[in-house]
């Protein structure tokens, strides 16, 4: 597997393009190289390539379910949890974002078409609920979505 491919997913929460190439993931979705992606990781050990967890929100991080997480570096992560984690862990850290064009909703058609590689499950491809996004303060954190 490369790690300059875009891949397809269906994810825990909601169809998602996952690539370890954030200038590939912003020209297919036509979005700024300035807004920075998600970076998707299959275990909580890895968090330390991302940075520091405030000591006060880390016993939430490791319990949250289907959740997003901006450090106060402005770093983001989350650890992927179902059956594609084993798909993220053969890369270590993947970015990943939903799979559609930059602010437009989800279509299987156009999400196939701008892909490279199609990674299927018996379920196919679906728009559900995104994750919960929270940014965490060294002591308060804030729902964003």
């Amino acid at each position: 597997m490369r790690r300059d491919l875009i891949y397809l997913v269906q994810t825990d929460t909601t169809a998602g393009f996952l690539s370890c190439s954030a200038e590939r993931l912003a020209t297919c979705k036509q979005r700024s190289l300035q807004q920075p992606f998600l970076k998707a990781l299959s275990r909580f050990s890895d968090i330390h390539g991302v940075g520091r967890v405030p000591a006060k929100h880390r016993a939430f991080v490791r319990r949250s379910k289907k959740s997003s997480f901006i450090l106060p570096n402005g770093q983001s992560f989350r650890v992927i949890q179902g059956p594609h984690q084993r798909f993220v862990k053969k890369f270590g850290w993947c970015f990943t974002t939903s799979a559609n064009r930059h602010r437009e909703p989800f279509d299987e058609a156009t999400a196939k078409a701008m892909c490279d590689v199609m990674v299927e499950s018996k379920e196919g491809f679906c728009a559900k609920t995104p994750s919960t996004i929270w940014r965490l303060y060294r002591s308060r954190k804030v729902k964003i979505r």
